[in-house]
């Protein structure tokens, strides 16, 4: 009987660990199929991203000012920028960019992105990629990490390139066109 209890404890040990994956103590390898992952595919996003800073209802407003010995270094501003599909803001909204960018290089104009494209359209509703890099505003193109994402775009990755379509010096308003390149499940 010890015996047979001695089968039985080791066979349900075994096909736990095949059906959870392998034991790391406080981690362990999981099948992607027990998630609802299938095979990744990549997706390519092109929207445009408006920063307005001026005006009754802007939708980037500084949380941070820098010290009045530095010129922009320290400075950090909170966002709800809309997504649009083409570069005037009455164009179809499908999403916002919401987080802060601080400028993050005491050289040059150097901001550090902290962002989620909230979509709001089609299938991708609700849904969110995350984005955190470096972008040197100065540069024709600029290429910033995909961190991951939410919905559609859970355990996601890739980039986002950005580049300036307009900035305007007196505003400081700005319209970036957005191409992002997603692998997601």
């Amino acid at each position: 009987m010890a015996s047979q209890f001695t089968v039985f404890f080791l066979i349900l040990s075994l096909s736990t660990v095949l059906v959870i994956g392998e034991d790391h103590g406080f981690g362990r390898i999981l099948d992607r199929k027990l998630l609802g992952l299938k095979e990744e595919k990549i997706s390519h996003f092109q929207f445009y991203w408006h920063d307005i800073v001026s005006g009754r209802n802007p939708t980037s407003v500084p949380v941070v000012r820098p010290p009045q010995n530095t010129s922009t270094f320290g400075f950090v501003s909170m966002i709800d920028d809309p997504l649009t599909l083409g570069p005037k803001v009455s164009s179809k909204l499908v999403g916002r960019a919401q987080g802060f960018y601080a400028s993050a290089s005491q050289q040059e104009m150097s901001l550090l992105m902290v962002m989620n494209f909230a979509f709001i359209e089609g299938k991708y509703n609700s849904s969110t990629i995350t984005v955190l890099g470096r972008d040197s505003v100065f540069d024709s193109m600029r290429e910033m990490p995909v961190i991951g994402g939410s919905g559609l775009f859970r355990f996601s990755r890739g980039y986002a390139q950005a580049r300036t379509h307009t900035f305007d010096p007196k505003t400081k308003n700005a319209i970036v066109e957005y191409n992002v390149y997603v692998l997601h499940y």
